[in-house]
């Protein structure tokens, strides 16, 4: 995937493709971070993350490329991989937060509500930029990266971010928290130091 990914970047090159070089370039980056949070913060990441991750920004550069326009539920998939991908994030923040401190005790109820919470917020400051990409775009007249396509598929986007955010609020407790005992050995344990 990373190297269709790195294709993408080279035809945006050769062809004078902005949208292409953006998307294919950041989600190359997105590709990225698990090797570089293990060899920067010696965070080992089980492989299955990396491709969870690599699959959502894959799916979201490949819709850029096209499939958004021909494919009707290609935006409902990206956004459900999309808030899922949050959602693990933001689990695995409380988690890691939790396991810091014996004084912090943070209910299985409360980490469910949390993570609905975090994603419903990247879910509204997403849409309000994309929203003002659109702003821009109609003012500079520059095609932009995203879009905002109108109040149905804003409501459509925040369903499938609260769906995606669900399948991590109700299984990624029992999949994540190994992860989340990483980033808290790894990042607490050089700050006690």
């Amino acid at each position: 995937m990373q190297f269709v990914l790195v294709g993408i970047v080279a035809y945006g090159v050769v062809a004078g493709a902005p949208k292409a070089i953006t998307n294919g370039g950041l989600g190359l980056f997105v590709t990225l971070l698990p090797a570089l949070l293990e060899r920067n913060y010696d965070i080992p990441l089980d492989p299955w993350l990396g491709v969870w991750i690599t699959v959502a920004v894959f799916f979201h550069t490949i819709g850029s490329a096209g499939f958004y326009a021909r494919v009707w539920w290609w935006d409902h998939l990206t956004h459900s991989l999309s808030a899922s991908l949050i959602a693990g994030a933001g689990y695995t923040t409380l988690r890691a937060v939790d396991l810091h401190n014996e004084a912090i005790r943070i209910p299985t109820r409360f980490a469910f509500v949390f993570i609905l919470v975090v994603v419903l917020a990247f879910g509204v400051v997403w849409e309000l930029f994309e929203f003002g990409l659109d702003l821009l775009a109609d003012e500079t007249g520059i095609t932009m990266p995203l879009a905002q396509h109108g109040l149905d598929d804003t409501v459509l986007d925040m369903t499938y971010n609260t769906l995606g955010a669900l399948v991590v609020a109700t299984f990624g407790q029992a999949h994540l928290s190994g992860v989340a005992e990483r980033v808290r050995e790894a990042l607490f344990s050089v700050s006690a130091e």
